[in-house]
């Protein structure tokens, strides 16, 4: 059905549509259904990157931010900070490195809860600008590398919470005194007779 247009002479315009409109595919009639599927999209992708970021091995809660990553990651190079008025060990982010008195340059003594306490420094390490001395690895019992500072174990201590603290100075635990190990004087071997760091 057609009907005349009257405001132009001899132009045919379809007849207006009666009834309901047909809304295209998609549009119209839930509007709401689409911004609900689009938000519970983006959502769901934030949760998972969330959830990716913060996993740890074994489902096991992460660690504050500063101990989450380790001391010393292998081939990290190791320096030297000024801790009261001592040039003392520490790994690439200022964190202190330990040394335990019963430990051999070939045996470390720490093992189960004494490392959770005194994580080792994974091995190898690379001595930084100014670092004296010798480094090298040992075997753990558990099979990781343990990086070696002039015949020493090394270790972190999971009470220093930042760069710049050596609260593990002078402990008396785990069948053993703890000593932050200064580059200024280099520790002497293990193997001689009053040894000290």
């Amino acid at each position: 059905m057609t009907e005349q247009n009257t405001s132009r002479p001899g132009r045919v315009r379809p007849a207006a549509r009666r009834g309901p409109r047909q809304a295209a595919p998609g549009h119209g009639r839930h509007p709401w259904r689409m911004t609900w599927l689009v938000s519970a999209a983006v959502i769901a992708a934030a949760l998972t990157v969330a959830a990716c970021g913060s996993s740890s091995p074994g489902g096991a809660a992460s660690a504050p931010a500063d101990a989450a990553s380790g001391p010393a990651l292998p081939g990290s190079a190791l320096k030297t900070t000024a801790i009261s008025g001592a040039a003392v060990l520490t790994d690439a982010r200022g964190f202190t490195l330990y040394w335990f008195a019963p430990d051999t340059a070939t045996t470390s003594k720490c093992n189960g809860s004494c490392a959770q306490i005194w994580p080792p420094v994974k091995g190898p390490a690379t001595a930084g600008p100014g670092v004296p001395g010798t480094l090298s690895t040992i075997a753990r019992p558990d099979g990781a590398t343990q990086a070696i500072y002039d015949g020493h174990p090394l270790y972190a201590y999971v009470g220093d919470t930042r760069p710049g603290q050596a609260n593990g100075n002078g402990i008396n635990a785990s069948g053993g005194v703890w000593h932050e190990v200064t580059a200024s004087r280099a520790a002497a071997p293990v193997s001689s007779p009053g040894a000290g760091g």
